[in-house]
Parts: structure tokens; C-alpha cells; sequence
């Protein structure tokens, strides 16, 4: 059996699926591995490293995507490398198959077997390949960075002989993965943290990390989703929530949002009131941009300046620290391969309910219901 390890294509990626010191557990199984020349060079892996680990390098792209039985990435392949791919192969990664399932057509067709690491179910057993929430680790951390990097002010409390400076007021809209890290990153700097989540049972953690909770009434309604996430919203719970929103930003002087629900467009939690009071000077980041952002004004991929406030809207936060990104997602892949490879042997068990989870598709079938769905209505013409 052949692994495949690519040079990431996607613009400003720099990540890598497998690092060298990840290899030696399938090297042991038999399994040959052959890596694209510079794939883990932005990831502080060189190819020499690769073949000193006992892989092997290879310029031609092209013979990777032909050969691979398996192909663990970091982002879906495109058009013109799924058209390339191996029939029968296994392709794992960020596939994004409820945003764009259409995009993964070509591959379905060709056919190969498609894990998702998004759809991967949000069991105790799966916890060790829950790749979304090792990147959001890492996004909340770097948000909190970045937002330090641009305000005008210190985060920590300071006592000198000039005079006392306070401590700068971060504001964390969502308290999911990304969310505790960035109340605790924030807190390691010494900001004073508030949180907000429409999830009444996140006040515990955020209150353990020392941050304070803001607790909103949506009148009985239940906010409690699948997986660890939140439920979607009526317009009026969210208003509760935004109303909140716009009060706290008054006095933050960064705010970090998160909220997302899988699979939908992000939900419009901060209205342009609430930029509009923020301090001149104040940051604002929002980590929900890939899904169209929380702000009403975020332009994702895009900094602005709107009234003296600066607004954040990265589209691929991890990418920022590629070296622990990589490491953390490979692990994940490492554990989810392990389901997959036994001795050497490639076998897909769709009937363990993490691989029925995460696939996609498979022998040329979308499998996961909601993929199959999205993709029939592409098919459809618009009436």
C-alpha cells in the first residue's frame, strides 16, 4: 500500500497532513510513503527529514495523486487533482462537504472513498480525531495574538511609578473550543474576560477559566444542539443575545466571536451599532468569517478600519502556526488512519460508526445523508 503525503495548494495554506515523526507507526505496518517535494517545508519539516524518517520524495504531483491508495490532506483537492486520482483510493481531510459538496463531485465519480475530518462524530471514542477542535484550539489562541498585537493598549493590569494602567476588557462571543481558548489565552495576558453563549451550560467552563459569564434569558428556548454545539436560533433569541452583544461592546476593548452551527452560514450576532460604540482603537476578530462572519460588516478574508476600530476577518487562523497545526492535526489523522490501516491492509468498515460518520462517499455513492441531499439538489435546475 501506497500513502501519499501533497504540498497543500490552497492559497496562504501551510499546513501539512503528516509530519516526518508521524510516520513511523505506518512505516512499521509495510506501508511505503511518498511525499511531494516541499510539503512540510512551511510546517518546519524539510524533505530531508522526510526521508531520514524513511519516506520518500517525489517532484511529480501528478505520480502521487495516480499512485496513492491513500491520501490523508489538510484541504479538499481540486478539480484537476481529483480528476488524477487513483480509482478506489482514500482521500481524507477537510472536504467541506456541507459547504461545497458539489466540488467533490469529480472525485465521487471517480470513484474514490471520501472522509470528511468535519463530519467525524463528536463521540468520547472520537475525541482523539476531532481535528475541528485542534484547529480551533490553535484559531483561538492566535485571535487573542492578533487582537494583542493590534490594540493600542496593554492587556495586563500594570502598577508603575507613572501610575496604575488598567487591564484591557476582552469580550468572547461563543464558548465553544475556540472560545475557551481565547478566554484563556486573554486571561494568561491578563485581561479581565466576559463571555457570552447562548448555551446556559458553558457558564461553567468559562467561569472555571476565571472569565465571567453573561447570562441571557431566551424565554425557554431551548439552545442545546448536537455534537457540543449550539442549536440554531429565532430571530428573536438572537435579538436577546445581540442586545447583550451591543451593551458589552460599549466597554471591551477587543472582542473575539465564534459562534458557528455546522453546515449553515454563520449567525449575525454583532450589529453595526455595536462596532459603532466600541472605543477607538478596539479590535474586533472574527473567527466566524469562513461562514460569512458574526459581524453584519465583516468582509471575510479582509481587515477594516470602521470608525477608528480595527475588524478581523481571517479565513484560516491555524495556518498562522503551522508547525503545532500540523503536529496536532496529524495526530488526529494518525488516530483516524488507525481505523482504517490494520497490519498494513487498507479496509473501510462502514459499519463503525465514527467511518460511516465521516465518509462522504464511497465505491462512487455519497454516503453521509445530508451530502447526498446537498448534491441531488445541485444537480436540480433552478425553476
Amino acid at each position: 500500500m501506497l500513502l501519499g503525503i501533497l504540498k497543500e495548494s490552497a492559497p496562504g495554506e501551510t499546513r501539512v497532513a503528516l509530519l516526518p515523526e508521524s510516520l513511523k507507526s505506518l512505516l512499521a505496518q509495510g506501508i511505503a510513503i511518498i511525499v511531494e517535494a516541499g510539503a512540510g517545508l512551511s510546517a518546519g519539516a524539510s524533505d530531508q527529514a522526510y526521508v531520514e524518517a524513511g519516506a520518500t520524495i517525489a517532484a511529480d504531483r501528478n505520480s502521487i495523486l495516480a499512485t496513492a491508495d491513500l491520501l490523508p490532506l489538510v484541504n479538499a483537492p481540486t478539480a484537476a487533482d481529483q480528476a488524477r486520482l487513483k480509482p478506489g483510493a482514500v482521500v481524507i481531510g477537510f472536504l467541506k462537504p456541507l459547504d461545497a459538496p458539489a466540488e467533490l463531485a469529480a472525485a465521487i465519480a471517480r470513484p474514490v472513498t471520501l472522509f470528511s475530518m468535519e463530519l467525524v462524530p463528536r463521540i468520547s471514542r472520537a475525541q482523539s480525531m476531532d481535528a475541528l477542535s485542534s484547529m480551533a484550539t490553535v484559531a483561538g489562541y492566535k485571535a487573542v495574538i492578533s487582537a494583542a498585537d493590534r490594540l493600542p493598549r496593554l492587556f495586563p493590569m500594570l502598577m508603575t511609578a507613572a501610575g496604575t494602567v488598567p487591564p484591557a476588557r476582552v469580550f468572547v462571543i461563543g464558548a465553544g473550543v475556540a472560545g475557551l481558548q481565547a478566554i484563556a489565552t486573554g486571561r494568561r495576558l491578563g485581561a479581565v474576560v466576559e463571555a457570552y453563549d447562548v448555551r446556559a451550560a458553558a457558564g461553567e467552563q468559562v467561569r472555571s477559566l476565571g472569565a465571567k459569564f453573561l447570562d441571557v434569558d431566551l424565554g425557554g428556548i431551548s439552545a442545546e444542539g448536537g455534537g457540543g454545539y449550539a442549536a440554531e436560533l429565532s430571530e428573536e433569541a438572537l435579538d436577546r443575545g445581540r442586545d447583550l452583544i451591543t451593551r458589552t461592546a460599549a466597554h471591551s476593548d477587543v472582542i473575539v466571536t465564534t459562534a458557528q452551527v455546522p453546515g449553515r452560514p454563520a449567525p449575525r450576532l454583532i450589529r453595526r451599532a455595536a462596532v459603532e460604540v466600541m472605543r477607538p482603537g478596539s479590535v474586533l476578530v472574527d473567527l466566524a468569517a469562513p461562514a460569512g462572519g458574526n459581524c453584519e460588516l465583516t468582509k471575510p478574508g479582509i481587515t477594516q478600519q470602521i470608525g477608528g476600530v480595527t475588524l478581523l476577518a481571517p479565513l484560516n487562523l491555524a495556518a498562522e502556526i503551522p508547525v503545532h497545526a500540523s503536529q496536532l492535526y496529524a495526530r488526529n489523522i494518525l488516530n483516524f488512519l488507525a481505523l482504517i490501516v490494520k497490519k498494513g491492509v487498507l479496509g473501510v468498515d462502514l459499519a463503525d460508526e465514527i467511518l460511516a460518520g465521516a465518509c462522504v462517499a464511497h465505491e462512487g455513492q455519497p454516503v453521509n445523508p445530508r451530502v447526498a441531499k446537498l448534491l441531488e439538489a445541485a444537480k436540480t435546475p433552478a425553476k
